[in-house]
């Protein structure tokens, strides 16, 4: 399986808007009760606003045989916010194609250390590539309490 990482594109937002629903109502439904997957990826998200949020961030989608299988970002200051896979392909390297490019991207601009907030699912996942957790993280989403991991890993050392 061949994995293409691309810039996010105005023609992405229904497909990532997809593979976000996709991947927290089947993968991290595993880990995380009804009723907290249904607040975390609720049916009445508005396009209009999710297509305008991953405009505004350095998003990049991930594409197996021209379908958009995952994304990610990464801002300046080395904090990952999003990072989802369809389940379709999960284990089969999307998710390492989308955070080498994290990691190379924040490392360009500089920080020492990229950050994330990483569900219980992802936590294995971050942990397996040099990821430490900070901290047990309780936010609430749609007035539903979540658990999850503030969690980051070094770039280069001071200096």
């Amino acid at each position: 399986m061949t994995v293409r990482l691309r810039p996010y594109g105005p023609a992405d937002a229904a497909p990532t808007l997809e593979v976000f629903r996709r991947a927290v109502r089947l993968t991290a439904a595993a880990d995380y009760g009804p009723e907290q997957v249904a607040a975390w990826a609720p049916d009445d998200l508005d396009p209009a606003a999710w297509a305008a949020r991953r405009a505004e961030r350095n998003t990049v989608v991930a594409e197996v045989d021209g379908r958009v299988v995952g994304f990610t970002d990464v801002d300046a200051t080395g904090y990952l916010d999003m990072m989802y896979v369809d389940p379709s392909v999960g284990g089969r390297g999307v998710g390492r194609a989308l955070l080498a490019w994290a990691l190379e991207e924040a490392s360009r601009a500089g920080p020492e250390v990229v950050r994330t907030h990483a569900s219980i699912t992802a936590r294995p996942f971050f942990e397996a590539h040099g990821f430490i957790v900070d901290a047990v993280r309780h936010p609430v989403r749609n007035g539903v309490v979540f658990e999850n991991f503030a969690m980051s890993r070094v770039l280069r050392g001071p200096g």
